[in-house]
């Protein structure tokens, strides 16, 4: 792995940081080296601009999300690199459109907002007790997760980066705002189907107090102040109006 100093661009001292935070990370409790390093990482991609990936930020081309369509997804990925211990990438949203609530198996990330502004709703996972009332009808236990309503709130390119471990803010819905918005993303190890950490999709259901529909009912109850709301969540297979295309990376080069 090539040597970095401070003439390196940013995200390659990014990527050997990330590789000095995440190699070798395992189940077990990373300690304090892990989170030494994970300040440092986090340290330098609260620095990182879109000018620095060579990114425009993109004009909104009208208020309506755009049809899920091979030419035109509602939100592309620019991959920068990858090693078996982490990726590092950009997604970004057309306005309107969301990345819809999904997990991170026995995963880290770090986001980091570019440009435009996204709303973020993190949940932990929790262990349903036995004695948790029965699952809203006519939902069967198997097909629902229970989770606890963490964080929500929006972020802006000024907003520091959102972290999230195995057992924190594991499960996130990330949506784009006022216009179109794009963030760098850090996922530590990758996903892996093989491995398993396979992308499952998950609906929120209405809670109780808030018989609004599932998102609208949990944003209610963070407005509430009430942290950490219980929630079901139904696992789905990936909605018919999400999908992401890729693009071109435009930014300096990373070695690996």
């Amino acid at each position: 792995m090539p040597r970095d100093d401070m003439t390196s661009p940013l995200i390659q001292r990014i990527a050997r940081q990330a590789f000095l935070t995440f190699r070798g990370l395992g189940s077990a409790d990373p300690g304090k080296g892990f989170s030494e390093n994970q300040a440092q990482l986090r340290k330098l991609v609260s620095e990182i601009r879109a000018e620095d990936l060579k990114i425009r930020p993109r004009k909104n081309k009208g208020s309506t999300p755009p049809i899920s369509v091979p030419h035109n997804p509602p939100v592309t990925y620019m991959h920068i690199c990858e090693t078996d211990a982490f990726s590092i990438g950009v997604f970004l949203l057309k306005g309107g459109t969301s990345i819809p609530l999904h997990d991170h198996p026995g995963m880290h990330g770090m986001l980091k907002v570019l440009y435009g502004k996204v709303r973020i709703m993190g949940f932990d996972k929790m262990e349903a007790p036995a004695d948790l009332p029965p699952p809203p009808q006519p939902y069967q236990r198997g097909s629902l997760l229970r989770a606890a309503l963490r964080s929500s709130g929006d972020y802006g390119d000024g907003s520091p980066p959102c972290l999230l471990s195995p057992h924190r803010d594991n499960l996130h819905q990330i949506s784009a705002v006022d216009g179109p918005a794009a963030f760098l993303d850090i996922l530590a190890p990758p996903y892996d189907p093989d491995d398993g950490r396979d992308c499952h999709y998950y609906k929120l259901l209405p809670p109780p107090e808030h018989p609004e529909p599932g998102e609208e009912g949990a944003q209610k109850a963070a407005e509430d102040g009430v942290h950490p709301r219980e929630v079901w969540l139904l696992e789905i297979p990936q909605p018919d109006e999400f999908w992401c295309g890729g693009e071109p990376y435009p930014g300096p080069k990373v070695s690996m």
